[in-house]
């Protein structure tokens, strides 16, 4: 994937972020995720680690829908930063295709489809310890203005 080196006012290299109280991956909110992201160079890809414990319970022994479709969600976020840009998520679909597990050790990993414009199309899966895909999404995010955004969140 070629990097975008032209940007239309969406970049946010420059631009003072506020605490981060994102349920998905802020380390400012105590009662969130704190999931954590690295990118993989040599696969183009994001990766997070982690397990989840009862607290995300849906069916016993296994995590709620919503909370999967909150880390496939976050997990296609991440690859906005690909392209220096803050993108609000559009349209989200999940196929939900084996239970995801409670206290056993998970990964989910995301990737760029295209970009077209503000549009940003992304996927990402969770995977089980034996690499099979328990769950799968592709997302439409839209780039926002950065300054903009965090300009109104500063005010109040």
């Amino acid at each position: 994937m070629a990097k975008k080196t032209h940007h239309s006012g969406h970049d946010t290299r420059h631009v003072r972020l506020p605490k981060n109280y994102c349920f998905g991956c802020g380390r400012n909110n105590s009662d969130g995720m704190r999931l954590k992201f690295l990118y993989d160079e040599k696969r183009n890809y994001f990766v997070c680690r982690f397990r989840l414990g009862k607290r995300y319970t849906g069916p016993p022994g296994h995590c709620h829908g919503g909370i999967i479709a909150t880390i496939l969600d976050e997990a296609m976020g991440k690859v906005n930063k690909l392209r220096q840009v803050v993108a609000l998520t559009s349209q989200i679909t999940v196929d939900y295709l084996k239970p995801v597990p409670l206290n056993k050790p998970l990964r989910v990993e995301s990737r760029e489809v295209r970009v077209h414009g503000r549009r940003h199309t992304n996927m990402a899966e969770i995977l089980n310890y034996k690499g099979e895909v328990l769950a799968r999404s592709q997302g439409t995010f839209i780039a926002v203005d950065a300054q903009r955004m965090f300009a109104r969140c500063a005010k109040k």
